[in-house]
């Protein structure tokens, strides 16, 4: 119970985190530039960026105090495009997120027309849904609407709804270098996936760089709060920052204190190296977890497994009720069960 309370505590400041560091234009701006590599990107005009104000946004949304909607004019025509940012912070992925979306961006549709905010012909203006997900599973959720709908032949399977979001899977970024150009979307993802505090510290030292223009000082200190309330804690439960106000002192504190926070660090790697490779079953850990979490990793790994397969091949009402049994089961058990779901043709078939 410590733990769940402990786990929903830091999913509240995560939350807090990330919603204050994306008020930011700056931060929807980078996050745009860096990781939508698509043509029409260069056609925006960053400088028009803003956030759609509440007048704008009806009260079904919002409630949804996890989103943001910002917008951005197209260079040239001056026309809108809208952007739907979701900030996913649990710690396994939606399954029916694209339904989610697709509910959402109807009310933002209908609250636009309601404004009269359409297009020089009359149209509706184009919106870019965008999750941003944190979590600690990759994501493999559908990111198409349509996916999660029963194909039907002759037809019918045309009148099906389509709609697809962007996702931006912080962990899918984790081996990626800082760029040389100024990304601050990077930066927290780096900040995010760093496996060491020197890793961390090169970050921060590019990220003072970065943040140095006096009318930056909002947003240096939106990373100064969310590394020392959520990012640190994280990592060396206990540390002492009240008294740390800037990014430059963060830093200097982290190059001080490096030798004692890789200490602590590596334990805490450790215990995350079992926490993931129980989620996972194959990636065991951090470096400094790998073998504590390898063994607990693959039986609960396999479990994840047998349990996606059954979903899969008889449905979710199948898997629900073998739940308990495959959770019980040893490793060896498992791959012998994995083993019949191709010729098994009824779920008990797998247990016989």
């Amino acid at each position: 119970m410590g733990q769940d309370k402990d786990a929903a505590g830091r999913a509240r400041g995560h939350d807090y985190g990330y919603k204050l560091l994306f008020s930011h234009p700056e931060m929807v701006a980078d996050l745009i530039r860096g990781y939508v590599r698509e043509p029409w990107v260069e056609r925006l005009d960053f400088s028009t960026l803003s956030r759609v104000s509440d007048g704008y946004v009806s009260e079904d949304l919002r409630e949804r105090e996890d989103d943001m909607v910002w917008r951005v004019r197209w260079a040239g025509d001056g026309q809108w495009l809208y952007v739907y940012l979701l900030l996913e912070f649990q710690s396994s992925p939606e399954r029916f997120m694209a339904l989610r979306l697709m509910t959402y961006l109807g009310l933002l549709y209908e609250d636009l027309r309601k404004g009269a905010q359409l297009t020089a012909s009359g149209r509706l203006p184009p919106v870019l849904p965008v999750v941003l997900y944190s979590g600690s599973r990759r994501w493999q959720a559908p990111e198409e609407v349509a996916e999660l709908i029963e194909t039907v032949p002759g037809g019918l399977e045309r009148y099906r709804p389509q709609l697809r979001y962007l996702l931006l899977d912080e962990s899918r970024f984790r081996d990626d270098g800082l760029p040389e150009v100024r990304n601050l979307a990077a930066a927290l993802f780096a900040l995010e996936n760093s496996r060491r505090p020197e890793d961390m510290e090169r970050v921060l030292e590019r990220l003072v760089a970065w943040l140095r223009r006096p009318e930056q000082t909002g947003l240096r200190r939106s990373f100064t709060v969310w590394i020392k309330r959520v990012l640190l804690p994280a990592r060396v439960p206990g540390v002492d920052l009240e008294q740390v106000a800037d990014l430059q002192e963060v830093r200097s504190m982290l190059a001080e204190r490096v030798e004692e926070w890789t200490r602590d660090w590596k334990q805490q790697g450790i215990e995350e190296g079992r926490r993931e490779g129980r989620e996972l079953g194959r990636e065991e850990g951090r470096e400094e977890g790998r073998e504590e979490g390898r063994e607990e990793g693959r039986k609960e790994g396999g479990e994840a497994v047998l349990l996606r397969l059954v979903e899969m091949r008889f449905g979710a009402e199948a898997a629900e009720t073998y739940r308990a049994r495959i959770e019980q089961a040893d490793s060896e058990t498992l791959l012998r069960w994995s083993e019949r779901i191709l010729t098994a043709k009824r779920p008990e078939d797998l247990f016989a």
